[in-house]
């Protein structure tokens, strides 16, 4: 499989986009005004306990405060400070955080909606091959490398770095294979790092930032190229050349693949990329077969919902319905990924008789999923056929960093018909009526609502003015969305 990984640089943007035999499978968009905050590390200062929700607020100089669970909280103390003589493990908030306390904590979330962001105290600093994780003595490998020798191999390699340590190490999946030189090196860069950290945090007023995350350009670099990354592309020379000293720093093979994109045409344009993300905004997803897909994305869950549409199939009924869930399970995957979608995803696959059938179509969504850098559960098809998951979310969904909520329809995705409102209009007419003594009423409202009313409801409205005694005017407002209007006694 070709993969390649696009960056598009303008003043206030960085986009980035992954292409996988030529198809757009993931989008990373970070503006300047609103940088990722995931990874950050900041010296907080607690306002306020919760012990009825075992968490506690922390000012981390953000605009709203950020939330800390006490199962995110590590016993170890701030840098600087004596450890605890007898250190007990405990669950209760209040043993562990007090108001004005204090500590150190890193962003595990971005804000998402109201939400502030998720923080820990439990940091850690990743690199290329190696993650630091400081006061835990512990060595781990990725679950994605599979070979048991070569886990074995890298577990005793990251262990040999622990001798004289208080801190654990964490074997990525980019150093499957790398020699043990080149692992040192990474975990000498990181000790150095945590060491410059930990020296800055005493002079620090709380909610200081104290270590802030590359730039997307460059996080990119660390976290997703891998091996089967043909090309890396990036439309700016400034943001060419530093990507070129990084990678020349810490990941030397992939110097060759990193190319500036001098062209005229805009570098998302080679692939549809800005089409595929228009596409990535809509609610129905268009299957190759004539089926379609609707996706439904809400505070509390996403729903998708998989149709037939034009396909009608070859054979029978269950053939046609086999093959267009086996279509819609590969889409479902690349639009996860695509539109960062994350949390409780509720998937309705059309309806299959035969176990075999939905078996199959479970193992085609469990395999499209491996590519997913997000950590998934499927927890299998639910009594009503329905296949129930979650996607680990860390930012906003590509609609939520792109979109805001209709100011028509205040997010509802649904307005009132004309006839609702002009029905909504008769009842403030008689409301006015009781309060106020007029002459008349004049209504203001919006242009289809008036010709409704001067046409297909113009009996009701002579019989309402029979009915009150008072005559009714009607005056047309261009600003007035569908759903406005005012009733005014004159």
């Amino acid at each position: 499989m070709s993969e390649e990984i696009l960056i598009n640089i303008t003043p206030r943007e960085t986009r980035v986009a992954t292409v996988e035999n030529g198809m757009l499978q993931e989008v990373c968009i970070e503006r300047t005004g609103r940088r990722g905050l995931v990874g950050n590390i900041y010296k907080g200062r607690v306002s306020r306990v919760l012990p009825g929700m075992q968490a506690a607020f922390v000012e981390v100089g953000l605009e709203r405060a950020a939330f800390l669970h006490a199962s995110d909280i590590s016993a170890s103390p701030m840098p600087g400070e004596e450890k605890p003589a007898e250190s007990k493990k405990t669950e209760a908030i209040t043993d562990l955080l007090r108001d004005g306390q204090e500590v150190l904590v890193q962003v595990v979330k971005d804000p998402l909606g109201s939400k502030g962001a998720r923080l820990t105290t439990h940091i850690s600093i990743p690199s290329r091959y190696l993650v630091l994780m400081p006061g835990i003595r512990t060595v781990g490998v990725s679950q994605r490398i599979e070979n048991e020798q070569e886990r074995q191999r890298l577990k005793e390699i990251a262990a040999s770095f622990l001798s004289g340590k208080d801190d654990g190490f964490i074997v990525r999946t980019a150093a499957e294979g790398v020699t043990e030189d080149a692992l040192r090196a990474d975990m000498e860069f990181l000790c150095r790092l945590w060491e410059s950290i930990r020296e800055r945090i005493p002079s620090l007023p709380a909610g200081a930032v104290v270590h802030e995350d590359l730039p997307l350009g460059l996080r990119i670099l660390r976290d997703l190229v891998a091996s089967a990354v043909e090309k890396v592309r990036i439309d700016s020379r400034e943001t060419h050349r530093r990507a070129v000293e990084f990678a020349e720093n810490f990941i030397p093979d992939l110097v060759p693949r990193i190319e500036y994109y001098p062209g005229e045409r805009p570098i998302f344009d080679l692939y549809s990329v800005e089409d595929e993300i228009q596409k990535a905004l809509e609610s129905r997803v268009q299957l190759k077969s004539g089926g379609y897909l609707v996706i439904d994305q809400t505070e509390a869950m996403t729903t998708i919902d998989v149709n037939t549409g034009s396909f009608v199939g070859h054979r029978n009924l269950e053939e046609t319905i086999f093959k267009t869930n086996l279509e819609a399970a590969q889409s479902i995957a690349r639009q996860l990924r695509l539109r960062n979608l994350g949390g409780i995803i509720i998937i309705d696959f059309i309806d299959m008789s035969e176990e075999d059938h939905k078996r199959q179509v479970l193992r085609a969504l469990e395999k499209s999923l491996e590519r997913d850098h997000a950590k998934c559960y499927i927890s299998g098809v639910s009594a009503l056929g329905l296949v129930e998951m979650t996607r680990k979310r860390t930012r906003e969904s590509l609609a939520h960093v792109m979109c805001a909520p209709c100011s028509t329809c205040s997010g509802r995705g649904i307005l009132k018909t004309p006839e609702t409102v002009c029905y909504e209009i008769f009842r403030e007419i008689l409301r006015a009526v009781r309060q106020f003594d007029a002459k008349q009423l004049l209504v203001l409202a919006p242009q289809v609502v008036v010709d409704m009313l001067l046409e297909e409801e113009s009996a009701t409205v002579a019989e309402l003015e029979a009915f009150i005694g008072k005559p009714i005017k009607f005056q047309v407002e261009s600003l007035y969305a569908q759903e406005q209007f005012d009733v005014v006694p004159m």
